[in-house]
């Protein structure tokens, strides 16, 4: 079943997305989750039992990524901490929901639903491209980082990723962040609500998953291999975002999420 191609292309996987983690804020689960799944599915795994293992697997490696992310962030700003953990603090609960939920829906249903989720995010990114900052449309105060948190954390959980596609786009969107101060806050959120969702599929997946050498739907292969590349990826990444203008930012992350949005909707191939 594993092969030196399935080897190499964890490696690929664990650079791209670790770097992205730290440039553009995400956890790199868009990308670890769709591609670990393309993957698994490569080898013969059947299409079910593929895409919880890359949920899962996917969420257990967005914490150290995250974490290697976040630290490089709060080193230059010092507003970020704060509103990363209070978000973060429901994020786990609303992770560990959804990671619940996600087990007991079609997999045809995840990928329609993921797609339709990045298509809105590509949308509002290519709407709002020339503002640097947007006016608050909402207070942040502990209502509203209830609800966000809870949300975005359950959005985690039930697809495998750290939620911080999600986030960005509401901090920026309606609650008056920078790209950038959304980024580093989403980086600390991230590396918090993927520990309630990485929970719930490891205890729902145990005496289930059939996959060699996981526990529950974590795979200890997967996470090793991808991880090691992804950590140590995100730190660059992150000092990169600070040196790169906040609209060349979203541009670029606007055209990874279209395509992986497209390529969960079976537009693309």
């Amino acid at each position: 079943m594993f092969t030196v191609g399935y080897f190499i292309g964890l490696i690929l996987i664990g650079i791209c997305a670790g770097f992205a983690s730290g440039l553009l804020g995400v956890g790199g689960g868009f990308l670890i989750t769709p591609l670990q799944y393309f993957l698994l599915k490569y080898i013969g795994v059947a299409p079910d039992l593929a895409i919880l293992i890359s949920f899962g697997t996917s969420l257990a490696i967005i914490i150290p990524t995250s974490i290697s992310g976040a630290y490089r962030h709060t080193q230059s700003m010092d507003n970020i901490l704060k509103p990363g953990i209070q978000l973060g603090v429901f994020g786990i609960v609303g992770g560990f929901i959804g990671g619940l939920v996600a087990v007991a829906l079609p997999v045809k249903v995840l990928e329609i639903i993921f797609g339709i989720l990045l298509l809105f995010i590509t949308f509002n990114n290519i709407v709002n491209i020339n503002k640097e900052r947007q006016n608050a449309k909402f207070s942040f105060n502990w209502v509203n980082i209830g609800i966000i948190g809870l949300l975005v954390g359950f959005s985690s959980g039930l697809l495998g990723v750290g939620g911080g596609v999600f986030l960005i786009a509401i901090l920026t969107a309606f609650l008056g962040f920078s790209m950038i101060e959304a980024i580093g806050t989403s980086s600390i959120f991230i590396s918090l609500t993927a520990i309630g969702g990485f929970l719930s599929y490891m205890i729902s997946g145990w005496g289930v998953s059939t996959f060699p050498y996981s526990i529950g739907y974590i795979s200890i292969i997967n996470l090793v291999l991808i991880g090691c590349f992804s950590v140590p990826m995100a730190s660059i990444g992150a000092k990169m975002a600070h040196k790169v203008p906040q609209k060349k930012l979203k541009i670029i992350f606007s055209i990874v999420i279209l395509y992986m949005a497209l390529k969960m909707l079976g537009i693309l191939p």
